[in-house]
């Protein structure tokens, strides 16, 4: 998972009951976040905390489970999650939703593609769809790359292969971890061989290699899988903190930095604050959309509160 910021709490183990200090909210001086050990919600809870941090307010980020997390958000233990993955986590959050406990701001990460994908050069030669791959078996060896057993994209492409769904009936998938599935992928890539494995967004593997994703064919289920990322915060953050409330629901990022920041962390084991501030100097205007109308505690303009913190 690469280099964990310093600022962040392990406390993962601990009973949730005893992350909570103080008055509920504190009054919004302090914003605590909830971050499951994905890197792409690593790096995405450190560029906010920083914000936050030079606009006068304290952070905390605690590094907790899913489940954890929401449990947090709903007892007002916590004020924000930066990774409420839909449809995935669907049936965690919505029914937090529907009892007024949680509430959905911002879907920071919109429209994420996964599925099964190739290089480039594979779909030049005339991959498009999952429906082509079984027309260059012999090219790929009749394999797909998998990830980790029982993970849901490798259940779909076992229930695809199963059903004769797009020609993959003859096919077999290899499952392994992600880490072993793309060290073969990139082998495989560097002698510009044919490979075609599990791909999803935002991943650093998007910065590394010119991949394509398939377009899904006979309804399979195994490309063009779109996801959505939610920003999910306490159901009264509004009303106790309207300022910081507008920063979450502006706070949206584009796929293509969020690739790169799991790259420079995940990948070249940066640390995730030093990924950060490089990213937000170099990014003022995208920060400045964030920060639109939102002030820092002393009153003047969040942006103007940025540069002056963390310079140019």
């Amino acid at each position: 998972m690469g280099l964990i910021s310093s600022k962040r709490h392990l406390l993962a183990a601990l009973p949730f009951t005893l992350l909570a200090a103080g008055p509920v909210h504190a009054d919004l001086d302090t914003v605590r976040f909830g971050v499951p050990p994905w890197p792409g919600v690593t790096v995405k809870s450190e560029i906010a905390a920083q914000l936050l941090q030079a606009m006068g307010y304290q952070t905390q980020q605690n590094e907790l489970a899913v489940g954890v997390i929401l449990n947090g958000l709903a007892s007002d233990d916590l004020e924000v999650y930066l990774g409420g993955w839909y449809p995935i986590e669907q049936e965690m959050i919505d029914p937090l939703v529907a009892d007024h406990k949680v509430a959905k701001v911002a879907k920071n990460i919109s429209d994420a593609n996964s599925g099964l994908v190739v290089p480039e050069y594979v779909h030049e030669a005339g991959v498009d769809s999952v429906a082509d791959l079984d027309r260059y078996r012999d090219r790929f060896d009749g394999e797909i790359q998998g990830i980790e057993a029982g993970t849901g994209i490798n259940d779909a492409i076992l229930a695809a292969i199963d059903a004769d769904k797009a020609g993959l009936g003859n096919w077999q998938l290899r499952e392994s971890s992600t880490s072993a599935m793309l060290a073969y992928a990139d082998q495989k890539i560097a002698d510009k061989e044919w490979v075609t494995f599990v791909g999803w967004e935002p991943h650093w593997m998007n910065v590394s290699y010119d991949l394509y994703y398939l377009k899904d064919a006979d309804d399979s289920g195994t490309a063009d899988i779109l996801s959505t990322v939610w920003t999910v915060v306490p159901a009264d953050l509004e009303s106790e903190d309207a300022n910081l409330y507008r920063f979450l629901s502006q706070y949206r990022v584009d796929i293509d930095d969020q690739n790169d920041w799991v790259y420079q962390y995940s990948h070249e084991e940066r640390p995730a604050d030093e990924v950060a501030s490089e990213w937000i100097r170099g990014h003022y205007d995208k920060v400045a959309q964030w920060l639109d109308g939102v002030t820092a505690k002393d009153g003047e303009p969040a942006i103007d509160a940025v540069k002056a913190e963390l310079g140019s």
